[in-house]
């Protein structure tokens, strides 16, 4: 069975879609009844250009135009030639979802649509007439045309239906990998200061104005905050690193706020080695991958509703933090009250939930199922939902 992974930017600019499709990619090249491949858009920008694939065969196709609507006239021919029994796409509001429309109708092949938390509330609303717009011009007819929807979580599966869409869905989160090079990564024998890391997009529905104003009020209680430094690595989208610098000079907490930019590879593996706690302050997420490569490093994590992961909460595996500058203060002053050992004991648990439930291999297993289902080899999986 050939499949094609469809995604925008083919290089780390894409953030959480682009660790998760390669991952996907990843896990389902390994299974031997799939001949996979992976097309995107070539991203001009100066940012690492991609992983290593391992196998995977892949193309990122030049675009022309406004970068938002990566519009790339060669997509629709290569899909063509690359003849897949299945065409997957990963995300919403590009040029690839015109493209995945138009290769459906003239090969009558089936697609999947995942929308990564695009059609969460406050992300339909961020840039609304943009969307409004995309809507009505291919952006409905894409959606609706789909054989299955894939929500991540159960909360993705009720926003898609809030959006009055009546596809089948597929709920199957996101996977990481935990390797002894990775997991057990130990909170309780740090230097301080502590640090608690965000690691992500710089933009503005990761809440980081929020997390930066209760940094502020949080590093003026005495005996706490003073322990502590925060470590916001990502790559700016739309000029937001600048707006959160200068809110940090404002607010006069230069000395405990750190930049260090986009992390990849060994990089990045670094700053979760060195990492007392995570934080994903974040007002919509779909499953972000971030959380769980923290919890595959053994931290404890302070996150939102948003992020998706509510069994999370009671499985003692992170912190609750309301989406507003006082609902992280108070998850920070939680996180530095508890001792080294609960914060360590915490991660543990986080690192124990990803090997149960987020493994590669059992999520790739599941999505060839639908695939077996849509091409007409299978029967439907039990974990589908009609309407």
């Amino acid at each position: 069975m050939r499949v094609t992974l469809l995604t925008s930017w083919m290089s780390k600019n894409g953030g959480g879609v682009f660790e998760a499709v390669f991952r996907m990619a990843q896990s389902l090249h390994a299974m031997s009844e799939l001949e996979l491949s992976v097309l995107g858009l070539e991203d001009k920008s100066p940012s690492p250009q991609g992983n290593d694939w391992k196998g995977v065969p892949t193309a990122a196709l030049p675009t022309y135009g406004p970068s938002s609507w990566g519009y790339s006239p060669r997509l629709v021919g290569r899909l063509t030639r690359a003849k897949p029994d299945l065409l997957h796409v990963h995300g919403l509001w590009m040029y690839p979802s015109v493209a995945s429309r138009r290769w459906s109708r003239s090969t009558r092949r089936p697609y999947v649509v995942t929308p990564h938390g695009m059609l969460d509330p406050w992300a339909i609303g961020n840039s609304g007439w943009k969307k409004s717009a995309a809507l009505w011009a291919y952006e409905k007819r894409h959606l609706e045309g789909a054989a299955c929807l894939h929500a991540l979580c159960d909360a993705e599966a009720e926003a898609i239906r809030g959006f009055g869409l009546r596809n089948p869905i597929c709920i199957v989160p996101n996977s990481v990998d935990v390797s002894d090079t990775t997991a057990g990564s130990s909170t309780s024998n740090r230097a301080l200061p502590h640090k608690l890391l965000y690691l992500g997009r710089l933009h503005p529905k990761k809440g980081l104005v929020n997390l930066l104003n209760a940094w502020h009020q949080f590093r003026g209680r005495r005996g706490l905050g003073g322990a502590w430094e925060l470590v916001i690595a990502g790559w700016d989208q739309g000029g937001h690193e600048g707006n959160l610098r200068r809110l940090v000079d404002e607010l006069g907490i230069r000395e405990s706020v750190r930049f260090p930019g986009p992390t990849f590879g060994a990089d990045k593996a670094s700053v979760f080695r060195n990492a007392s706690a995570f934080v994903l302050p974040s007002m919509s997420e779909g499953l972000p991958m971030a959380v769980l490569e923290a919890w595959s490093y053994g931290l404890p994590v302070l996150m939102t509703p948003q992020c998706n992961f509510p069994e999370r909460f009671a499985a003692g595996a992170a912190l609750y933090i309301e989406a507003n500058c006082e609902g992280v203060l108070q998850g920070l002053q939680r996180l530095a009250e508890m001792s080294d050992a609960d914060r360590h004991k915490m991660g543990a648990r986080g690192l124990h939930l990803c090997r149960d439930n987020f493994s590669p291999a059992s999520n790739a297993a599941k999505m060839t199922q639908v695939y077996r289902w849509l091409t007409g080899g299978g029967p439907k999986p039990s974990f589908v939902q009609n309407d």
